[in-house]
């Protein structure tokens, strides 16, 4: 083998893919290059002993979110991105990988992507060199691959704001902007809008567009950012319920919170179309969402969905239609006087009551109390406000009058 010198790989080569093989020659083992999102860019030649992982990864052109996220959970990935020095990962049976060795490609501190080999027995300290070596080859082409990854992304992000605001009140005039930015607005689209607890800088702005590019439930056709806010554009793939939506945004906030530690994450969707023009429509919606799960934290923290917002929908409009009314619920105003005169709760003993849809236990477990202690309290509720705990009609409007005074509350 030829002996590694600090130029080894400095020459001109036709391609990355030319680089990947002579790489793969000087490491005697199969390699691959891929970018800062685990995109495959380049690949050796193929060999006979390759694991699934691999042949995953290649057949489909980027790594396999299940492996993305065995090696999240082994710690290797982490410790690409926290220092430049070769890692190497154990085998992971679970999802058919052998043993890796892999060096992240940096641009200053900035992770440019990756060199990932197979290697048949383990690395001496001259193909560590080597592994190194070529990571330094790869940098200038990986960057330029960036920079056009970025210059087309602020191309969508431009017309992104455009369809986010309404723009275009002509198909015609977006078919024709998106084709020539090459992005496909067919299908079943709808926005999706990540609300983060603090402006979002660059260092977030790199963490959310790595989540983004690997998990891979659902495709993500454009995404902006806004103060502390990410907005997506998803498309549903065809066949797909609806219910995909909640499940991908859950699974988005658990990996922001279990892999970058960012806490009091909150997101919204708003429905589905098929008209790309009503993408504003649907932009505004998923910030309507937003709205109601701030000013009611507990009774709206499991909604995602404008769909799903019953009657958070009219709430605004209903508050204030009473407040023009003068009106005031009479059993409010009874079950507040007791609370205030006997240093009780009764208000919040019925509210949760009803939130919970007059499930006893269920409430009783909410409110932290046996549900003989419920049963007792809504008996006393009954009687101070007489209120029929079996009419729907006086449990709604009393339901609804308790969420108009939490939301005038959250106003002041």
């Amino acid at each position: 083998m030829q002996k590694v010198t600090g130029n080894f790989f400095s020459k001109e080569y036709e391609s990355l893919e030319v680089l990947a093989d002579l790489i793969s020659e000087e490491l005697e083992c199969p390699i691959t290059i891929e970018d800062a999102n685990h995109r495959i860019i380049a690949y050796s030649r193929h060999e006979d002993e390759v694991d699934p992982a691999r042949i995953a990864t290649i057949m489909r052109r980027r790594v396999p979110e299940n492996i993305i996220n065995s090696l999240w959970k082994a710690g290797a990935i982490p410790k690409l991105f926290e220092n430049e020095k070769p890692v190497i990962i154990p085998r992971i049976d679970q999802v058919g990988l052998g043993e890796r060795v892999a060096i992240s490609v940096r641009k200053y501190n900035e992770v440019v992507g990756f060199i990932w080999a197979q290697p048949r027995v383990p690395f001496t300290e001259e193909k560590i060199m080597i592994l190194q070596e070529a990571a330094k080859a790869v940098k200038n082409q990986l960057i330029q691959h960036q920079k056009q990854k970025k210059e087309t992304e602020k191309n969508y992000q431009e017309l992104f704001w455009k369809l986010l605001t309404g723009h275009f009140t002509r198909l015609r005039d977006l078919e024709q902007v998106s084709e020539r930015h090459h992005l496909s607005l067919k299908g079943s689209l709808v926005v999706i809008v990540i609300d983060f607890p603090q402006p979002i800088n660059q260092s977030i702005e790199q963490q959310m567009n790595y989540l983004v590019e690997t998990i891979q439930q659902l495709p993500v056709i454009a995404r902006t950012f806004d103060n502390n806010q990410m907005i997506l554009l998803a498309r549903l793939p065809e066949k797909e319920q609806t219910g995909s939506l909640s499940d991908f945004v859950e699974s988005f906030i658990t990996k922001i919170n279990e892999r970058q530690q960012i806490e009091g994450v909150s997101a919204a969707l708003g429905s589905v179309t098929d008209n790309p023009l009503e993408l504003s429509r649907s932009y505004q919606e998923a910030l309507s969402v937003l709205k109601m799960k701030q000013q009611f934290p507990v009774a709206a923290a499991s909604i995602y969905s404008y769909e799903k917002l019953g009657v958070f929908q009219f709430i605004e409009d209903l508050a204030v239609s009473r407040k023009k009314s003068g009106y005031e619920n009479p059993m409010i105003n009874k079950l507040a006087a007791y609370d205030r005169d006997h240093h009780s709760n009764l208000q919040e003993t019925i509210f949760i009551f009803l939130q919970h849809d007059g499930n006893m236990n269920d409430a009783a477990k909410a409110l932290h109390i046996h549900a003989n202690t419920l049963a007792y309290r809504l008996k006393r509720i009954s009687e101070i406000a007489q209120l029929n705990l079996k009419d729907a009609n006086q449990k709604i409007t009393l339901y609804l009058d308790l969420l108009i005074q939490q939301l005038e509350k959250a106003n002041l």
